[in-house]
């Protein structure tokens, strides 16, 4: 299993990432098995909640089992104590973060991922029914675009634009990625193939944060022109109100555990919430909260 170094996060030690993956590695053994694997996400965290809503949208409870870990974690390292023994037997005299989320492997008690997007992949390719697709064969290139596009120009863009003193040049990437987000969505549901994906888990994603976390850090004009793309908010609102996004919405949990990490200051634009995202969760019909 290939290990690589993982980017440190504000107040967070650095941790190994497990990269392995289901089906092509033959020398970890790690063969699609029903119920063999399980993962451990906090949907607070980005990662955590892009993969619950894709396990739910592929409807693998019974298949791959999740264990919900705590939106703050118990360590100021940002280790959850539950996954202290995964990494320990993972990796030779572990003493770094047990961070989530986690694909683990219950037959040998170690870890086989902590990559969201490879997790995701494995999800859909080796566990799926085949009728939902997140990636649908030959928009592959398509989906890591708007991956890259979320990474890049919403997700960095956003933390750049909300540090002191702010960053114009990191604020007009992040408006003109939501302006080009405005065109490509207009007349259409979906952003790849007519049909929901994995890029669609990527963006509302990348949207609940821009929301709900980096907003805090915006003044009331940059938050303005965020809100000015109708037709992105309107999407990422109805996709709250699916039962696999929604019900993963952990609103509480996600301010608490951007309370618990930022070290940033907040600015006037806080008070000024883009949606009612909890109204809206409130719709998504069919799936019990936790």
């Amino acid at each position: 299993m290939s290990i690589a170094p993982l980017a440190a996060l504000p107040a967070v030690r650095t941790a190994p990432a497990f990269r392995g993956r289901i089906g092509r590695d033959a020398r970890s053994g790690h063969y699609a098995v029903p119920r063999r694997y399980r993962l451990h996400l906090s949907t607070a965290c980005p990662d955590g909640l892009r993969i619950a809503v894709g396990h739910s949208l592929l409807a693998l409870d019974d298949c791959c089992p999740v264990t919900f870990l705590p939106a703050v974690p118990d360590c100021p390292d940002g280790s959850h104590p539950a996954l202290r023994p995964l990494y320990e037997a993972s990796a030779h005299r572990y003493s770094g973060p047990a961070l989530a989320p986690v694909f683990s492997d219950d037959w040998s008690g170690r870890i086989v991922s902590t990559h969201s997007r490879d997790i995701l992949r494995d999800l859909d390719r080796h566990f799926g029914d085949g009728v939902v697709r997140l990636y649908p064969c030959g928009a592959e290139a398509e989906i890591e675009a708007v991956e890259r596009l979320c990474a890049e120009d919403i997700e960095q863009a956003a933390q750049r634009a909300g540090r002191e003193g702010g960053d114009p040049e990191a604020l007009a990437v992040l408006l003109a990625a939501l302006d080009g987000l405005e065109r490509r969505l207009t007349g259409v549901e979906f952003l790849v193939g007519g049909q929901l994906t994995a890029a669609d888990i990527e963006l509302w994603v990348a949207l609940v944060q821009l929301d709900t976390v980096h907003r805090n850090h915006l003044d009331a004009a940059a938050v303005h022109a965020i809100a000015g793309h109708p037709v992105l908010w309107a999407y990422a609102r109805r996709l709250a109100a699916h039962p696999a996004f929604g019900a993963h919405l952990d609103l509480d949990g996600i301010a608490r555990r951007h309370h618990g990490r930022c070290q940033g200051l907040e600015a006037a634009g806080a008070a000024v919430q883009i949606l009612d995202w909890a109204g809206h969760a409130a719709d998504a019909p069919g799936v019990p909260r936790r």
